[in-house]
This record gives C-alpha cells, sequence and structure tokens, in this order.
C-alpha cells in the first residue's frame, strides 16, 4: 500500500494543472462583484493613500533639544526678608535652562536657624494675623506627650524635624505636651501667604527654543524665526501671527491650559507644553511648523485634595564670626513647567520615486552614486536640509 502512494505522488509531479473560469450570466452577482471591486478601490485609494499617505516613508525618531530662558524681577517686602528685588537667579530652579524648570512664586521663610535643642511643635502662627491660632490644629502626632517616657531619646520623630531629646515640654496649665527635640531650630514656620507672594511672575516670559532633527531623512529645523534683526526676540510675543517668537508670557501659558495664574501661584502646580512637528515633507520646509498645546497635569480639585499643588524646600547656609553655622530655611510653592517634544516626518517612498515617476532615471541617478574605485555601486540618501524640499531631489 504505502508502495502505490509513493508511485501515485510521483507521477503527480508530471501533471499539468490550470485553472477554470466560470462566467455567471446575473446582473445581480455582477453588480455585487463590482461594488466589492470598488469599494476596496476607494479604500485604497481615499483611505490608505489620501487620508492616511501611505504611499509615504514615514521617520517618528524624533531628535529634539530644548533651551528655556526666563525674563523678569519681581520687588516684595516682608517681615523675615525685608524690601527684596528678586531676579531670575532667584526664582528659577535649576538655572540651566532645561526642559524641564520651576518658577517660585510663593515662599515660607524660616530665618536664622541652628542646630539646638526646642519644641517639635510651636504656636501656629494664622494665614491672618487678626484671626487668632488655633491650638493642636499642626500637631505632629508623633511629637505629642503626657509624659518625658513617651519621647524616647534618639527616636527620629514621624513627619517631623528633628530628634526627640526624652523631655516632655508643656506650656503652663497644659495636660498634653510636645517633645523637645534636636533640630534646625526654630522649626519651620507653618503658614503661608493668603496671597502669592511672586504674584507678579504672571508677566514673567520665557524663551523656548526648540531644534528638531528627523535623522531617516537628515531634515533639520527650529522654532526660531531666521532673522538678522537682532532686535526680533526682545520684542515679539508669541501668537497666531508670530508662530516663529517662542517667547511666551507665563500667565498666557497657565490661561491657555485652562487656569488661573494667581490661584495656581498660590500653591504650585505641573503645566505641560507640548510641541508637535509633524512635518510632510515632500512640501517646501517652510511649510514644516511646530503646533503647540498646554494643558495643566497636576490635580486640579485643589480644594478637596490635601495634597495639590507643588513645592519643595532648600535652604541657604552661612556661619557667623564664632564659626557657628546658621541657615535661612524656605519651603517653595511654584509652578512647574514641563516641556514636552514630539512629531514624525512623512517623505515620498523610493519605490515610486525609481521606477514610477517620469523622471525616474534622474532621481536613481541622484540617489545611486558610482564609485570608481570599485565596480559595485554604493547607496547613499541624498542630504535634505531645511532650505532643499523633496520635490527639488526628486525633479518633481
Amino acid at each position: 500500500m504505502g508502495q502505490v502512494a509513493w508511485k501515485a505522488l510521483f507521477l503527480s509531479l508530471f501533471d499539468y494543472k490550470t485553472e477554470k473560469y466560470v462566467i455567471a450570466k446575473n446582473k445581480k452577482v455582477g453588480v455585487l462583484y463590482r461594488v466589492v471591486q470598488l469599494s476596496i478601490l476607494a479604500y485604497l485609494v481615499g483611505w490608505v493613500f489620501v487620508v492616511k499617505k501611505g504611499y509615504q516613508d514615514t521617520d517618528t525618531s524624533l531628535q529634539s533639544s530644548v533651551i528655556t530662558k526666563l525674563k523678569g524681577v519681581a520687588f516684595t517686602n516682608t517681615s523675615e526678608l525685608g524690601e527684596r528685588l528678586w531676579d531670575v537667579a532667584d526664582y528659577v530652579i535649576p538655572p540651566q535652562g532645561e526642559s524641564v524648570f520651576f518658577v517660585m512664586t510663593n515662599l515660607i521663610v524660616t530665618p536664622n536657624q541652628r542646630q539646638a535643642m526646642c519644641p517639635e511643635v510651636g504656636r501656629i502662627e494664622p494665614l491672618d494675623p487678626q484671626t487668632p491660632a488655633k491650638p493642636g490644629s499642626a500637631s505632629i502626632p508623633d511629637a505629642l506627650c503626657d509624659k518625658d517616657t513617651d519621647c524616647l531619646e534618639g527616636e527620629a520623630v514621624v513627619a517631623g524635624n528633628g530628634v526627640k531629646t526624652g523631655r516632655c515640654l508643656k506650656d503652663r496649665g497644659s495636660t498634653r505636651g510636645t517633645c523637645e527635640v534636636l533640630a534646625w531650630c526654630p522649626v519651620e514656620k507653618r503658614y503661608k501667604p493668603k496671597k502669592p507672594l511672586l504674584g507678579s511672575a504672571e508677566n514673567f516670559t520665557v524663551y523656548i527654543k526648540n531644534s528638531i532633527r528627523f535623522p531617516k531623512f537628515k531634515f533639520s529645523k527650529m522654532n526660531v524665526l531666521a532673522t538678522d534683526n537682532e532686535s526680533y526676540l526682545k520684542t515679539c510675543r508669541y501668537s497666531q501671527e508670530h508662530p516663529y517668537c517662542p517667547i511666551f508670557v507665563l500667565g498666557n501659558i497657565v490661561r491657555w491650559a485652562g487656569g488661573n495664574f494667581q490661584e495656581m501661584a498660590l500653591e504650585g502646580g505641573v503645566i505641560g507644553i507640548q510641541i508637535e512637528w509633524n512635518c510632510d515633507l515632500d512640501k517646501a520646509p517652510s511649510e514644516c511648523n511646530p503646533h503647540y498645546s498646554f494643558s495643566r497635569l497636576d490635580n486640579k480639585s485643589a480644594e478637596t485634595s490635601i495634597s495639590s499643588g507643588y513645592n519643595f524646600r532648600f535652604a541657604k547656609y552661612y556661619r557667623d564670626a564664632e564659626g557657628v553655622d546658621y541657615r535661612t530655611l524656605i519651603k517653595a510653592y511654584g509652578i512647574r513647567f514641563d516641556v514636552m517634544v514630539n512629531g514624525k516626518g512623512a517623505f515620498f517612498c523610493d519605490l515610486v520615486l525609481l521606477y514610477l515617476i517620469k523622471k525616474s532615471n534622474f532621481y536613481r541617478g541622484k540617489k545611486y552614486e558610482e564609485v570608481k574605485s570599485s565596480s559595485r555601486k554604493s547607496l547613499s540618501s541624498p542630504t535634505l536640509n531645511s532650505n532643499q524640499s523633496p520635490d527639488q531631489l526628486g525633479g518633481l
């Protein structure tokens, strides 16, 4: 049986097969067949080629760099700092000008702190000087005590400022007290102004310089107008009429993101600045333009969240004539700006250029270069810069 099967298989190798077509003389079937054909053709032409531009090669590996620089000054007069002028070296963190930068809009200052022993919890200063403080409203649970044994010596206060010394300090006539700690004393003040101290930062400006490159097509561009006018960037502001002036007013950015600058400046927040480069490189380089969008990235429900806003602490250190170190502690509230860049470049694919257009011979001559020292041909892509369009390269 096995030999018969193998013999039949061997003989079938010499068989000739051809297709048989059956023509159905039925108008309904014919119409349905043509409708299906036309639907597929319409999909390919309309969706794949026209809408999605399937004839183009794309590059999504966008390379980008962002440099930021802020301008603006503010004047304040407080009991802790007196009269003070603030410039970019004071309120911009970090100062390097990166794609993420922070602008300080409010702060709590605790001056002249020294390492010593003091109460972990002191009297709370109210938001309004006319409003009496509420005892215990800013208590740190781990620092509350009834007796000295509640303050284990050498134990750090959870969510506190120092290390317990073993003493429980009480006000006269009080039944409960607070642990004494070794810390930077006096401990941080637990209040903030009702209005942002640097509310005038709303009028500060930021220069956002963005350089992009599509490595696949060797195309580069910037979001800054190419001009010899040195005063242009000193006088212009970004708008629909000036899309290549990347000078933004901070108040406008927050407003475009749907926020109120003065409300956001009180406790801080995070704003996203999105730059989109979606470029059809078959068109002139002037048609490749940046598109900006703005959004608030942190929790907008500030009044219902105990973790709303954005803040952090830093200190400035000094040493007095006796060699004792002391510092000024600053709890900074402000707005963090995240600049995010993405996009894609699209270019007419080589298959069409090399074989399907009238001047395909011209394009092949530009794309392939014959090397004299070798009989083989090397493939090299023509360089495309912001001053030369793909149409010029392809002779389209």
